[in-house]
């Protein structure tokens, strides 16, 4: 009876080693992926950023020309 019992003590350990490998190759896969994504938002930021900038740019040429043109108040 305790051979029984510890053999199956021992498969059911068996079992949740197994499971928590499987869980542990799942939680590497979502970390490589939320990386990714954090990679993509920050890319988006700076992109949008690099816009900002270049929005900017253009729109104080826009006044310097209004100025020229005396179009401005």
């Amino acid at each position: 009876m305790i051979d029984e019992t510890a053999s199956l003590v021992l498969e059911h350990l068996h079992h949740m080693r197994g499971q928590r490998a499987r869980v542990e190759e799942k939680v590497d896969i979502l970390i490589t992926r939320v990386g990714l994504v954090e990679r993509h938002v920050a890319n988006a930021h700076v992109g949008e950023a690099t816009q900002n900038a270049e929005l900017d740019r253009v729109n104080k040429r826009l006044d310097r020309i209004e100025k020229r043109l005396e179009l401005a108040e």
